[in-house]
Parts: C-alpha cells; sequence; structure tokens
C-alpha cells in the first residue's frame, strides 16, 4: 500500500508539475554588500581588480524575501510556492555548477531568474531523498554573467539511533594550500544574515541538535563553496568558467574546518573541506 504524504512514488507527479516554475529578483551590488562579504571572509578571499567584486558575491544578492508568516517550521519560505511540497522535513544544499562569464562589478544592476528544472525522488542509505534542481541565470547592463544549477536535497526526520552512511575521509597533506577557518555562530550568523537565509539550523542550536538531529548548527553549503571558489581563483590565477561542488557531509559550527585545494597537472582545481575529524564535507573541482 502506498502511503500519502511520505514521499513515495505517488506523489512524484504531483512534485514534477513544479518543473518550469519561474521567479526573478532584482539587486544591486553595493559598496555595503561587498564591505559586508570582505569582513566575513578575509583575509581568505581572492585578490581582484579594482571595482570587481570577488567571486562568491552572488549568493548575496537578489535573496528570496518571504515575510515572517509565510515561513515554514524550519525557517525557510514555506513549500508549495516556488518550490514543490516536498512532503520530507529536512532541507539542504547539496551542491551545484557555477558557470562565469563576466565577473560583477561594484554598482552593477543585477537581476536573477529562477526556474526549477527538475524533481526526483530517490532512496538513499539514509532514508527516502528528493532532488529539486533550480536553474539561475544572473545577468547585468552588459548581459550575461553568471549561469548557476543549484541541486537541493530534502530527507526524513533525523535518525535517532545514528545509522547513515560512513563519511569519507581525507588529508590535508594531499593539497598544496590550506586554510584553516574557525567556525564561530558569529560566522554563520554573519552569512546568513548577507544571504537573508531564515534556515535555523545555522543559528538555532537547541533546534539544530534536537529537531534536524545535528551535532551542532550546519555551516552553510554555499559558505563552504564560496572559500573553495576564492581558493581555485587563487590557485588558477583567474575565476574558474565552470566550478562544480557536492556536499558529501554536513559540516557544523564550533571546530576549526580546513579548505585545501591544489592545482592539478592539467591546470584543473581540486579542494575539499575537513572538519576537525578529517572527514570531507564537500568536493570541489573545475571542469
Amino acid at each position: 500500500m502506498t502511503r500519502s504524504g511520505d514521499g513515495s512514488d505517488a506523489e512524484v507527479p504531483h512534485l514534477r508539475s513544479w518543473i518550469g516554475r519561474t521567479r526573478a529578483g532584482e539587486d544591486l551590488v553595493t559598496r555595503r554588500i561587498l564591505a559586508e562579504f570582505s569582513a566575513t571572509f578575509a583575509p581568505h578571499l581572492a585578490p581582484t581588480g579594482r571595482g570587481l567584486a570577488p567571486p562568491a558575491l552572488h549568493w548575496c544578492l537578489a535573496p528570496e524575501t518571504p515575510p515572517a508568516d509565510a515561513l515554514g517550521p524550519d525557517g525557510h519560505a514555506g513549500k508549495g510556492d516556488f518550490l514543490p511540497p516536498v512532503p520530507l522535513p529536512r532541507r539542504m544544499w547539496a551542491g551545484g555548477e557555477i558557470e562565469t562569464i563576466d565577473a560583477l562589478r561594484a554598482g552593477d544592476a543585477v537581476r536573477r531568474e529562477e526556474t526549477v528544472r527538475d524533481v526526483a525522488l530517490k532512496a538513499g542509505r539514509s532514508g527516502r531523498l528528493c532532488f529539486v534542481t533550480v536553474d539561475h541565470v544572473i545577468t547585468t547592463g552588459r548581459g550575461l554573467a553568471i549561469r548557476e544549477r543549484q541541486d537541493i536535497v530534502y530527507r526524513e526526520a533525523a535518525n535517532r539511533d545514528g545509522a547513515g552512511p560512513d563519511p569519507t575521509r581525507g588529508d590535508a597533506a594531499d593539497y598544496g594550500t590550506v586554510w584553516s577557518i574557525r567556525a564561530t555562530p558569529t560566522l554563520l550568523f554573519r552569512y546568513s544574515a548577507m544571504t537573508f537565509n531564515g534556515h535555523r539550523f545555522h543559528y538555532d542550536q537547541p533546534y539544530a541538535t534536537e529537531i534536524e538531529g545535528y551535532a551542532d548548527l550546519v555551516v552553510h553549503g554555499p559558505l563552504q563553496a564560496s572559500l573553495l571558489l576564492n581558493l581555485a581563483t587563487v590557485l588558477l590565477g583567474r575565476a574558474p568558467a565552470r566550478f562544480t561542488y557536492r556536499g558529501l557531509t554536513p559540516l557544523t559550527a564550533n571546530q576549526v574546518f580546513r579548505v585545501c585545494g591544489r592545482r592539478d597537472p592539467d591546470g584543473r582545481f581540486t579542494g575539499v573541506t575537513l572538519d576537525a575529524a578529517d572527514r570531507v564535507c564537500m568536493r570541489a573541482s573545475t571542469v
């Protein structure tokens, strides 16, 4: 018998009816957002030319701004409007790909257009999963600046017995450059504020541990990807045309994590974030 409301196959056609939905927003690359971004990430930023924005600033522009009474219990906008009403409670930014065509500049008027590309339910070792793929197109007055694929994953409620896939281990010694960063609650708060991200597991520790089942506050996926993209830019000497990243294990706060990267013999970048226990939390590369 198929159970209703549990993410079963019977709901797939309804959820997939969200494919093709769009929304758009506009913003400015202001001196304030540039200063906030630098204050949050420096000194772990790639050097830029005069007036150019650092890599990954686009995640701070034209964010979704739902009113307080439209939020779900996790602090995100309630499901069923732009994103489908996935009946799985835990959401995480799972990965994606960024194609940079033109660097953003101070003073740019930016337009972000988003489209739901795909919705897919799968079975994983930790239970049912639902992947939602969103395409982003960012333009300025000069034309196309960034194309991006964002992968969102929804998961079942926390498994209290601790079962789950074994984490992948890494060794910082395999990489030529390592940035060590303390994942303080202040770092997470600042990034949430810049991106208008209300997800409670980034700032509400009792919610993160008791409701979503994590060991501590959760470090944002795009925060890690921002650091990896800036490290790739440093090592390659330019912003990569295509940058892919994928989260493997949640990175939690109140520990020192490492952003590791190397330039491979073929000229490409390979990088990871490692937590204090040497678990690979995110893997990234250039194409």
